[in-house]
């Protein structure tokens, strides 16, 4: 929030350049990517730096960055740029350089900004935000901020409970953040059009007083002699009990990104991706994503034709990713596979799904989807290995239709199928997971029955569970890492043991140890943050990569830091929690019940399903009445008809597919 300078915030470029030959991938700090933006300093007065607190490749392509860059980059007189981890090669030489945390855009210094907005998608980015706010010069800890630091906040979905790192943020947004993000801006101008009354406190305290955003310093946290959180209390008057989560109800009047960005570097994703809808309702036990976007939202067909229509043309990409959680939910997305994939026939344009459910899969589907582009493999998510642990997570998908889903992709030509599991799921038993094999060579022993070929494959690959907050597993015990790991080496030997079908099995898995630090992250409360800054001052970077990631480090730097306090790493993960226990999170309002959730948790005890409340009656998890939402599906009943654009005259369409 710094005071207005007479003269421009300056470039740390020239700095940074003759540093760029001495590091790796120098290309992802150069920005000037294709569709980026960059505003006049001068003549905006709210300023914001976006981070993705991981690499360059990682970060870019985030839906959740790339969609709040360009909303706020099209109000007038608001500003955004995106800034990035930076790898260990380039931090030490800006350190030993003087050359401070900058953005891509137009390499300004961070600690310039009015806000630095990171989005979490995983606890894993913990220790990177540390290293950001670091190298720009911005205390660690909120407490030592000044009126002249930026505004700290935390989004994406490891925001639901961002107690861990209440220390180090300001505050926390829950939920969508289109609306936010602007009411949020407005309120920073008003602010500062007044003259910053108040410092930085009056601020937060107006954006507290809205009721969405949530700031920790302004809630103090009580604890009972076992351990465990007595109650969570407001310390200022005018603040909420409950912080809600915003929620964005029509799709269509968000159509972002317009223009997607086009990365300079190798990056995870190479296409354009549209999310078709939001929300899932299909009640999956183990799905934060599910639960806390829920209600479900579809964008419309001729709204995700248009999105596809612009985004081409702006990229110049091959391959459109229909994005969500289930994207073969969607009510009608066989018109819109079959509309996408007529209209860009000529132009060899891909589409993919992330993955596809069992039960939703079709051939029809699958041929539309690879009709321009390549086959590439399909990926089904099964995700428990026994139909008993499928009706404890409810994920209702029977080994009748993998087996009949499979046999259909192989018959039609597909040769490589992957298939994903989890370990560690609660009442999980040995038992469960070998059935895992069992399942593959029968996959396989199908294949080679309808294809007539031995060449096909089938990869098993296997996460390990960790349970997460505002699901029905929030008071779940998490399988410690030696188990995991000597469940999946039970496994292993099992399927490289089949003389007759091992070959053809691919087997891949993580150990259980980062697992155990995402779960001590996940449900953790704010005792947790002496051990991030512990970590990170120990040299923690880039948790989410397994080659700089050490197990070691966080079981030393926790038992460490959590000894004052009587609990320990298996307090916070192995334990399982009961009814009365107030969970960290229970004041951030994800709309769902906590009775609903916990009933769901001893239906899933109990084995018992329950089915999607989208065609089904409502089940009364809390999201619709209490968020003044609804769900929102099709079909509109209209179809994406192949040459309404292409042919209506010469458009500037034409240039871009010439490329």
């Amino acid at each position: 929030m710094p005071a207005e300078a007479a003269e421009s915030v300056k470039s740390v470029f020239p700095q940074l350049e003759a540093l760029l030959p001495h590091v790796q991938k120098p290309i992802q700090y150069v920005g000037g990517e294709l569709n980026s933006t960059v505003k006049d300093w001068d003549s905006c007065d709210v300023r914001w730096a976006l981070m993705y607190p991981d690499a360059y490749e990682v970060g870019l392509p985030n839906q959740g960055v790339m969609i709040l860059y360009e909303v706020l980059n099209e109000q007038e007189g608001v500003l955004a740029e995106r800034t990035y981890s930076v790898w260990p090669d380039l931090e030490a030489l800006m350190r030993e350089h003087g050359v401070p945390q900058f953005t891509v855009d137009s390499h300004r210094p961070v600690s310039a900004f009015d806000v630095l907005g990171l989005s979490f998608s995983t606890e894993l980015g913990y220790t990177n935000m540390l290293t950001a706010l670091d190298l720009s010069g911005i205390p660690l800890e909120s407490k030592d901020r000044t009126i002249d630091d930026p505004i700290v906040m935390a989004g994406g979905h490891a925001a639901f409970n961002p107690e861990p790192i209440a220390d180090f943020i300001d505050c926390a947004v829950i939920g969508d953040g289109e609306q936010a993000v602007l009411e949020i801006t407005q309120i920073i101008r008003a602010w500062k059009q007044e003259g910053r009354p108040g410092g930085r406190e009056e601020l937060l305290l107006r954006l507290a007083k809205t009721g969405g955003v949530y700031v920790p310093g302004f809630y103090d946290v009580e604890y009972l002699p076992d351990g465990r959180i007595a109650r969570v209390v407001p310390n200022r008057s005018g603040v909420p009990w409950r912080v809600s989560k915003h929620t964005v109800m029509d799709l269509d009047e968000w159509p972002y990104p317009k223009q997607p960005l086009v990365p300079l570097a190798e990056t995870v994703h190479e296409r354009m991706s549209v999310e078709i809808f939001r929300g899932c309702t299909r009640g999956c036990r183990f799905c934060q994503a599910g639960m806390i976007t829920r209600p479900v939202r579809e964008r419309s067909i001729t709204g995700i034709g248009e999105m596809v229509d612009k985004g081409l043309k702006a990229t110049g990409f091959e391959e459109v990713g229909l994005l969500s959680l289930s994207s073969a939910d969607h009510s009608e997305i066989g018109d819109i596979a079959k509309g996408l994939a007529d209209r860009y026939e000529d132009d060899k344009i891909g589409l993919s799904l992330p993955s596809t459910r069992v039960d939703a899969f079709n051939i029809d589907l699958a041929n539309e989807l690879t009709r321009n582009g390549r086959r590439s493999g399909l990926t089904f998510a099964p995700e428990g290995g026994s139909e008993r642990i499928r009706k404890v997570i409810n994920k209702m998908v029977s080994e009748e239709d993998l087996i009949r889903t499979v046999a259909t992709a192989y018959g039609n030509g597909w040769r490589q199928v992957k298939l994903y599991f989890m370990c560690g799921l609660p009442t999980e038993t040995d038992e469960d997971v070998l059935q895992i094999a069992d399942m593959a060579t029968k996959v396989i022993a199908k294949g080679r029955e309808v294809s007539g070929s031995n060449d096909i494959r089938c990869t098993v690959s296997i996460g390990g569970f960790v349970p997460k907050p505002h699901t029905p597993f929030q008071w779940a015990p998490q399988l410690s890492a030696e188990e995991t790991d000597a469940r999946l080496a039970k496994l292993r030997d099992k399927i490289r043991g089949d003389k007759k079908y091992g070959r053809s099995i691919g087997f891949r898995y993580h150990d259980g140890k980062p697992g155990i630090v995402e779960g001590l992250l996940s449900r953790g409360d704010r005792r947790l943050g002496a051990v991030i800054r512990a970590v990170y001052e120990d040299g923690g970077r880039f948790d989410g990569w397994r080659e700089h990631f050490s197990y070691d480090r966080w079981m030393q730097c926790a038992e460490k830091a959590l000894a004052p306090y009587g609990v320990d790493v298996d307090w916070y993960t192995t334990r399982e929690r009961t009814y009365e226990e107030v969970l960290p999170w229970d004041h951030l309002d994800s709309g769902l019940d906590k009775d609903w959730l916990w009933e769901d948790w001893q239906d899933a005890l109990d084995e018992t399903e329950v089915e999607d409340c989208r065609w089904s009656p409502c089940f009364d998890c809390g999201v619709c009445p209490q968020m003044d939402t609804s769900i929102q599906i099709g079909p509109t009943g209209k179809k994406l008809l192949p040459l309404t654009v292409k042919n209506s005259g010469p458009t500037p369409a034409a240039s871009a597919h010439s490329h």
